[in-house]
C-alpha cells in the first residue's frame, strides 16, 4: 500500500554503476594518452635520426606523425575533462537527490500523492527530458565535428621545428 502512495525506491546501483563506467573510461583514456604521449616522443627520436642522416623529407614525416599523436592527446584530454565533469555532475545530483528523498520521508501520504499527480511537476519534469535531450544533440554534435587540420600543416613551421632539433641534435 504504500508503494502506491510514495512510488518505488529509485535503484542506487545505477548511479553507482554509472560512476564505476565513467572511472574506467577515464582511466583508459589516461591510458591512450599516455601511448601517445611515448609514440611522439618516439618520432621527435626519429626525426633526430633521420635529421643527422641528412634524410629531411623522412624527418619531417616524423614530425607530421608527432604533431597528430599531439593532437590526438590534446583531444583525449578534452574527453577526460568532459567526464571529469560528468562525475562531478552525477555526485551532486546524487546528493541532491538523497537529499530530497530525506525531506519527502518527513511529509505526510496526502502531500506525497499530491506532489506525484501535480501538473506544474510534470510540466518541470517534461521541460527537464527535452533540455537534457537538447543538451545530448549539442554534445554529439560536439563530438562528431571533424577537426580535419590535421592534414594542413604549415610546411615552414616544420622546418623551423627541424631546424631546432638539427641545433639541439
Amino acid at each position: 500500500m504504500l508503494s502506491r502512495l510514495f512510488g518505488k525506491p529509485k535503484p542506487e546501483t545505477n548511479t553507482l554503476q554509472t560512476l564505476d563506467k565513467l572511472n574506467e573510461t577515464l582511466e583508459m583514456l589516461e591510458k591512450k594518452e599516455n601511448v601517445l604521449l611515448k609514440k611522439a616522443a618516439g618520432e621527435v627520436e626519429r626525426a633526430k635520426e633521420f635529421s643527422k642522416l641528412k634524410n629531411k623529407r623522412a624527418a619531417i614525416q616524423c614530425l607530421k606523425r608527432k604533431r597528430l599523436y599531439e593532437q590526438q592527446v590534446e583531444q583525449l584530454g578534452n574527453f577526460q575533462l568532459r567526464i571529469h565533469d560528468q562525475m562531478i555532475m552525477l555526485e551532486g545530483a546524487k546528493a541532491t537527490t538523497e537529499t530530497v528523498d530525506a525531506l519527502r520521508t518527513g511529509a505526510s501520504a496526502m502531500k506525497a500523492m499530491q506532489k506525484a499527480t501535480n501538473i506544474d511537476d510534470v510540466d518541470k519534469t517534461m521541460d527537464e527530458i527535452n533540455e537534457q535531450t537538447d543538451n545530448m544533440k549539442q554534445i554529439q554534435e560536439a563530438l562528431s565535428a571533424p577537426f580535419g587540420s590535421a592534414a594542413d600543416f604549415d610546411e615552414d613551421e616544420l622546418e623551423a621545428e627541424l631546424e631546432e632539433l638539427e641545433g639541439a641534435g
